[in-house]
């Protein structure tokens, strides 16, 4: 059955992958970005999710009634744009998704990107909560001022504050017969993946070593798809992983948990 489902971010890394996905399973796709793709879409509205007029805008633009929206758009950690990632990660796209709520079909299904980056959340609750709290765009730049953020720890919260709302509004989704999920990729590679590999350094190189290789924005895009659709019907307000293992090799290390490991050489190699 076809489907019409929105997308952020549609221009390159996992949103392109996941826009030519869609589209190949026959479904319309209106794809949304600040500059034009090369992926063959339905429709195509221009969107910059730091500007708050311009985003409303770009909602009322919505040609057709959507079965999901994936929140795919976000910035990676970027010296120099600390204020702009925390308002295009988190407030930006959460105003969007609310700009976007008046076209989603019952049974629909909102996809948020996050991040392995945000499974800190527990420990920066309180941090967490403050930022939520705001919802200017200039009280944003203000915040990161007062807080002393770096660019590696604004992208840690926005991604922090994706996973928490997720979980915030699933009671709210649910009575409105939609889902809302997020996923949580490891390092994938993409065009950007040099700027996770000078923000997280060591432990990047460390956990991409122990996979084997990074993730492929293909491999992102097959998870989120499916999330989109009605065969993922009874999950909601959960956060997926998609790391190749990292989190639980990390788990495993500060858990101490190389005592429960199996001998898994075949007798053959013992």
């Amino acid at each position: 059955m076809s489907r019409t489902y929105a997308v952020t971010g549609v221009a390159s890394g996992i949103g392109a992958e996941l826009a030519s996905l869609l589209k190949s399973q026959g479904h319309a796709v209106i794809g949304f970005d600040r500059v034009a793709p090369t992926v063959a879409l339905d429709h195509y509205i221009a969107l910059d999710l730091s500007d708050d007029a311009g985003l409303l805008a770009a909602a009322a633009r919505t040609p057709l009634a959507i079965d999901g929206l994936c929140n795919n758009a976000g910035l990676p950690p970027r010296p120099g744009q600390e204020a702009l990632i925390l308002q295009v990660n988190f407030t930006g796209t959460r105003a969007f998704t609310q700009a976007m709520l008046p076209h989603l079909k019952p049974g629909a299904s909102i996809v948020n990107m996050a991040s392995r980056a945000g499974h800190g959340w527990r420990d920066n609750l309180e941090q967490v909560k403050a930022f939520a709290a705001l919802h200017q765009q200039d009280a944003v730049a203000a915040f990161v001022v007062a807080e002393g953020l770096d660019a590696t720890r604004c992208y840690n919260l926005s991604k922090e504050a994706v996973i928490l709302w997720t979980i915030a509004m699933t009671e709210t989704m649910v009575a409105r017969d939609i889902r809302i999920n997020s996923l949580s990729p490891g390092g994938v590679s993409t065009g950007i993946l040099g700027d996770f590999q000078r923000a997280f350094g060591d432990q990047m190189a460390r956990n991409v070593a122990r996979a084997g290789r990074p993730g492929t924005a293909q491999e992102i895009a097959q998870i989120a798809a499916f999330a989109l659709s009605p065969d993922c019907n009874w999950l909601k307000g959960a956060d997926i992983a998609i790391d190749g293992g990292m989190g639980a090799f990390n788990m495993t290390d500060a858990l101490g948990l190389d005592a429960m490991r199996i001998d898994a050489t075949s007798d053959s190699e013992r």
